[in-house]
């Protein structure tokens, strides 16, 4: 395994030879659910690319920024056992020699949900996106649902900027507990880590609720549901058509839902998301 910390130099190791090339964006603090993307890029790809770099850009919070838990060295090793080829671990001033100053429009795609409590946010996620591409040039690139709205957007810049990457969504991993693993996991104090488990019991419960409620109805059973534990807060819970991610009204045959809620737990913030909603989506 090669470790870059200029995107010349990996871009150079590349080369221009036609190797089908998989690509696993992360901001580090690597965990199980990272594994299995890198495992998966390496089943299907002849080489692996993952880069390891918190993206300051994407943080509407300085405070969020500063405490993303780091751990390169641990990060590393695993990304070896893991089966990477090549790790692109960079400055900030190596992805953003200058100042990205670009706007993005996606609609709606990137102004509900986490788009309207982190604003700012996806902008800086395409920003970082799309100059990872430019210097990886991946055949594909690999990101996990837990990020579920994240896809989306990334598949509406690749849209626009005419990139020729094929987006690979990867299934949610979740610890024994069902709790969806994710790097923010590790600043939990143990209390908030005994309640976030209540987050996907709560969105999974509301499914079989949602078979004879209302739209309306499932959102408030599931947001009451987590609120009832004093350790947990609900920022938001929206059952969303799963393609265009607008919210719903009404549930309608032949539309794909997904429920996602954001969750205040303590200082930690968490987000989940669930398939299946309603009568029709079964």
């Amino acid at each position: 395994m090669q470790v870059f910390n200029r995107g010349a130099e990996l871009s150079a190791a590349l080369g221009n030879e036609k190797v089908l090339t998989g690509f696993v964006p992360t901001m580090g603090a690597l965990h199980e659910g990272h594994v299995s993307l890198v495992e998966r890029c390496r089943r299907e790809c002849r080489r692996v690319v993952v880069s390891v770099f918190v993206n300051p850009t994407q943080f509407n919070d300085p405070a969020d920024l500063r405490s993303y838990p780091r751990n390169l060295e641990a990060d590393l090793k695993l990304l070896e056992a893991a089966g990477a080829d090549f790790v692109y671990a960079p400055s900030v001033e190596d992805v953003y020699p200058e100042p990205d100053t670009r706007q993005f429009d996606f609609g709606q795609t990137d102004k509900v949900m986490e788009g309207a409590h982190r604003p700012g946010h996806f902008n800086g996620v395409a920003q970082v996106v799309s100059r990872l591409f430019a210097i990886v040039q991946p055949d594909k690139a690999y990101f996990g649902e837990k990020d579920f709205q994240q896809i989306a957007v990334i598949r509406a810049m690749v849209r626009q900027l005419q990139i020729p990457v094929q987006i690979v969504p990867c299934p949610i991993v979740r610890g024994a507990d069902g709790l969806a693993l994710s790097s923010r996991n590790a600043l939990l104090t143990a209390e908030h880590r005994a309640a976030a488990p209540q987050i996907y019991a709560a969105l999974k419960a509301g499914v079989e609720f949602s078979r004879t409620a209302t739209v309306a109805q499932t959102e408030r059973f599931v947001t009451e549901r987590i609120d009832s534990d004093p350790l947990l807060k609900v920022e938001y819970f929206q059952i969303v058509d799963a393609d265009t991610l607008l919210p719903l009204d009404q549930w309608r045959e032949g539309v794909a839902t997904r429920g996602c809620a954001a969750v205040q737990a303590g200082a930690v913030r968490l987000i989940d998301n669930v398939g299946g909603y309603g009568p029709y989506d079964k």
